[in-house]
């Protein structure tokens, strides 16, 4: 077989490397040296990727990716190690637009890990039969958060009050689709039950007496007087993260303006809506795209009782650190003003009956908060408030486990803590657990989370950075965050008044976030800012933000302010065509039978 060096093909792009491969192989050859070894079975590309894959950064235009039949050379994996290291050292450096904490100092603690297969499989209070796990860990992680969260701990399985939850191998958005997907089958009337005789239909009757007793999910017959009983409608503002809407259809939870569409069409409680014949897609915001960015509690109520006077469980999730504005809705006055509704339609407390004599009590509500930057946050600034009012005026709404009517909440760990992978926490309360139906002895640990093999690196990372902070320290980093925030936000408005130009510039109380007039896109480029297109008024603008995480500093956020006094940094964008379709799809009745989903193809930054 003639050979191939790669060291003269160090740049060769991926097409080429596999051209080189196919013209290589000399069958001829391989026979009279007595190599007998089949042809590999692998496809030729049918055109070169880099005509079709985005272009790499200029920095790594030359670094050679491609993989296949022979391993690259030694000289050329370092090359393509190192540039790629320096490529994302460069960006972390100038990292400003996301919600991600880039200051981390894992490489000596952290490192030893890595050649072990840390798996978290099964229930975190489980060990199960594998032994190379992070669980102990893991329990601390969640101990730490209930006790933060005001939550009942530890978490006891004979008491439903205690917490129970997870740590994430992806960020919130898995924590959110585990909720949504306990909240559905906990308000769907279903249940899981030991059945100790199997039905003598599937296993004959002789075998049943050697079978152990097996778990099955159950669902309650529908009461004859609410044929929407087990039919949850889910509500959410429309400054929620898309992911959300991805759930609703992954799911199958309808959303009140799905329903409304397809049941109600012209009976929206909103005037405004109700005046186009039409439901809005998701529930308004305070102020619309000019505003904060919290929930409308007012319309959440006219929406929720529209539902509840019809007997469907209701399903609210909340933003406790929306995504691109940072700002945390209201959960204890909306949660409070909505309690009387769940009480006037018996929705507070309901009887969910399986069989005759065998049934359970339930809310006939779920409340799920999404804190996925937030909930990390925010108790340290309230205890800082607490202690120092004049240094810190004021601390955000409740949200946590003092709040009776809170089922879960959700929690990103790569965010404010800080991780080299995304991560986080999932937490309910044990009464509201709803197990998936299956309890494998193969594992030796009930699979109650989201996947099958968790991420046991997760709580490693998490448990090294709350081992290093105290409380004290903790609230020290809140208030520094807090002060950075501030200090970009003045940084902005005083450029605005130098270039004499609007840019639009505006920080949500409280919020880590201060969004802008959209920056050039080199400029974006090299501060990895987020970009958003809001409405505000009649007008269509095109933002962009920053997230004062810990790893910013003045000198980081100087730097962008000097970038964006360059002539032609804030260009003019033509937002014409947007706006008509926008407008186009906001104003045009949509009949029911074209309703699968409302899914936002635009924006709303980034969650994970």
């Amino acid at each position: 077989m003639s050979s191939i060096s790669l060291d003269t093909d160090i740049y060769s792009s991926l097409f080429e490397l596999w051209s080189l491969l196919v013209h290589s192989l000399d069958l001829e050859n391989m026979s009279k040296s007595g190599n007998t070894s089949p042809v590999p079975r692998i496809t030729e590309p049918v055109q070169d990727p880099k005509h079709v894959y985005p272009p790499p950064p200029p920095f790594l235009k030359d670094v050679h990716y491609g993989l296949g039949y022979y391993a690259p050379t030694e000289e050329v994996r370092k090359l393509t190690l190192e540039k790629t290291l320096s490529y994302l050292k460069i960006q972390q450096s100038n990292f400003l637009g996301y919600q991600v904490n880039q200051k981390m100092d894992y490489e000596h603690d952290i490192a030893p890990y890595l050649n072990i297969h840390v798996n978290n499989i099964g229930d975190p209070f489980a060990d199960g039969g594998l032994t190379t796990n992070s669980k102990l860990m893991e329990r601390a992680v969640l101990d730490y958060y209930a006790s933060l969260w005001n939550a009942k701990w530890p978490h006891d399985k004979r008491d439903g009050e205690t917490y129970w939850g997870f740590s994430l191998t992806m960020g919130s958005t898995e924590a959110n689709m585990y909720a949504m997907w306990n909240a559905r089958d906990y308000l769907g009337g279903k249940v899981l039950l030991w059945e100790e005789t199997p039905d003598s239909h599937i296993i004959p009757s002789a075998a049943a007496d050697f079978l152990p007793p097996r778990l099955v999910l159950r669902q309650a017959p529908l009461p004859k007087y609410n044929p929407n009983a087990y039919t949850p409608v889910a509500f959410y503002s429309e400054d929620t993260h898309y992911s959300f809407a991805k759930a609703m259809s992954l799911i199958a939870i309808k959303t009140f303006y799905e329903l409304g569409m397809e049941r109600y069409p012209n009976d929206c409680p909103l005037p405004k809506w109700r005046a186009k014949g039409r439901w809005p897609e998701e529930v308004p915001s305070e102020g619309g795209g000019g505003g904060e960015g919290t929930i409308d509690i007012a319309a959440l109520k006219e929406l929720v009782e529209f539902f509840a006077a019809k007997g469907y469980p209701i399903l609210v999730s909340f933003n406790y650190g929306s995504t691109f504005k940072g700002a945390y809705d209201n959960v204890q006055e909306a949660g409070e003003q909505l309690m009387p509704i769940m009480k006037r339609y018996h929705l507070d407390e309901r009887l969910v009956e399986y069989s005759p004599g065998l049934f359970d009590k339930r809310t006939g509500f779920w409340i799920h908060v999404d804190g996925a930057l937030g909930a990390a946050y925010m108790p340290f600034i309230e205890m800082a408030h607490e202690r120092d009012p004049k240094l810190i005026p004021e601390s955000g709404p409740v949200f946590d486990f003092r709040l009776p009517f809170v089922h879960s909440i959700s929690m990103s760990g790569h965010k404010w803590v800080g991780s080299p992978v995304p991560c986080g926490i999932f937490m309910t309360k044990t009464k509201y657990q709803l197990s998936p139906p299956s309890l494998p002895e193969y594992i030796g640990s009930p699979d109650t989370t989201f996947a099958g093999s968790r991420s046991g690196l997760s709580p490693i990372i998490l448990w090294h950075q709350l081992s290093e902070l105290s409380y004290e320290d903790q609230m020290k980093k809140a208030e520094e965050n807090e002060a950075m925030a501030q200090y970009a936000y003045d940084k902005l408005r005083g450029l605005e008044k130098k270039l004499g130009k609007d840019l639009w510039v505006a920080r949500s109380k409280l919020a880590l976030t201060v969004r802008f007039r959209q920056a050039r896109p080199d400029i974006v480029k090299k501060y990895s800012l987020s970009n958003e297109i809001l409405i505000v008024g009649n007008e269509y603008r095109n933002y962009s933000h920053v997230f004062t995480m810990n790893h910013v500093t003045t000198h980081l956020v100087d730097a962008l302010i000097s970038d964006l006094s360059e002539e032609g940094a804030f260009p003019e964008f033509n937002l014409s065509k947007a706006s008509a379709i926008i407008k186009g799809f906001t104003d045009t009745p949509i009949t029911s039978a074209q309703i699968a989903s409302f899914v936002p193809h635009w924006g709303r930054g980034y969650s994970g």
